[in-house]
């Protein structure tokens, strides 16, 4: 939050002709990338940081914008305390930047295209076990014997979590007609809007038919619309909601690990991949754009099958 902050200060402060490239950016990524809000603030919040940077160093115009700039504004970020992982994000940023700066002839030679960056340490959060999942989803029923509607949408939520391994925003932009009960599918617009269809099986069916049917119209108002998840106040429900109602039901399962959403997406990844299920099918369900981000979860699955084998060989 303060980043974004720290941006629109830095936006309102830059030379007219940086702030107007920086407004031509943001409608493309909005309409032309169709990137969702989230994206394009982040987007821009790095774009704005490196232009208040070069502004600083006296640049007036994108024109200006050269390597060593670039690198000198990577170099404060460091000495800021900034994490690799950031600053390797914020590298991208400036080279995705200075790209379409070029595509569209406002510079004459991409500036950015061998700008480095620190390799991120790529880690991932902890994953419950598949008895703990159990335990989540039984957990949440309890809660819900009272019948009540937001109890319904909790266990229909969490069961599709864990099903399908969608992302949250995935999650709370489905809408009813969204889930195919014919072939246990669902539709899912991911990263820039690309659709995919995703596989379900039959505890989510029928939460999802529970809720559709019990819970949903209890909740639904005349701004309702198509959406598939509502909030208490019959809206659709928000992401902020979604992660809030997880981190409350893992807790209700003991030693299970503090997780949120992503952290069930990267469950259902780690057990499908356990379960023999192999990389492009598992990158295909979570809608990876690289098969490299996949593999990240066979780091995690070998380091499982190292420990069992240290805790159960006798010669270990």
């Amino acid at each position: 939050m303060t980043e974004q902050v720290d941006a629109v200060e830095a936006d309102d402060a830059l030379p007219e002709a940086m702030a107007g490239v920086l407004a031509a950016y943001e409608r493309h990524l909005a309409v032309e990338r169709d990137l969702t809000p989230h994206t394009v603030r982040a987007y821009l919040a790095d774009v704005a940081g490196l232009l208040d940077h070069a502004s600083r160093l006296g640049d007036t115009d994108v024109t200006q914008l050269d390597l060593r700039t670039l690198r000198s504004w990577l170099a404060k970020q460091q000495t800021m305390g900034r994490s690799r992982t950031t600053i390797a994000r914020r590298a991208t940023a400036a080279r995705v930047f200075t790209a379409w700066l070029t595509r569209t002839g406002r510079i004459p030679t991409d500036v950015g295209a061998s700008l480095g960056s620190p390799k991120a340490h790529k880690s991932l959060p902890p994953v419950l076990r598949a008895d703990e999942a159990a335990d989540l989803i039984r957990a949440a029923t309890e809660h819900a014997d009272d019948g009540s509607p937001t109890g319904l949408r909790d266990i229909a939520m969490l069961e599709l979590l864990y099903a399908t391994g969608i992302r949250v925003g995935e999650l709370v932009g489905l809408d009813v007609d969204d889930v195919d009960r014919e072939r246990n599918v669902i539709r899912v617009f991911g990263k820039g809007r690309k659709e995919r269809s995703v596989p379900f099986g039959r505890p989510a069916a029928r939460a999802v038919d529970f809720w559709v049917r019990h819970g949903r119209p209890q909740l639904a108002i005349q701004g309702s619309g198509p959406a598939l998840f509502l909030g208490a106040r019959g809206r659709r429900i928000d992401q902020r909601a979604v992660r809030t109602m997880v981190h409350r039901r893992i807790a209700d399962v003991p030693g299970a690990p503090d997780i949120g959403p992503h952290g069930l997406r990267h469950t259902a990844a780690t057990h499908l991949l356990e379960g023999g299920a192999d990389l492009r099918s598992v990158q295909e369900l979570l809608g990876h754009a690289s098969l490299a981000t996949t593999q990240l979860y066979t780091h995690v699955t070998t380091d499982r099958l190292r420990r069992a084998y240290q805790q159960a060989h006798p010669r270990a």
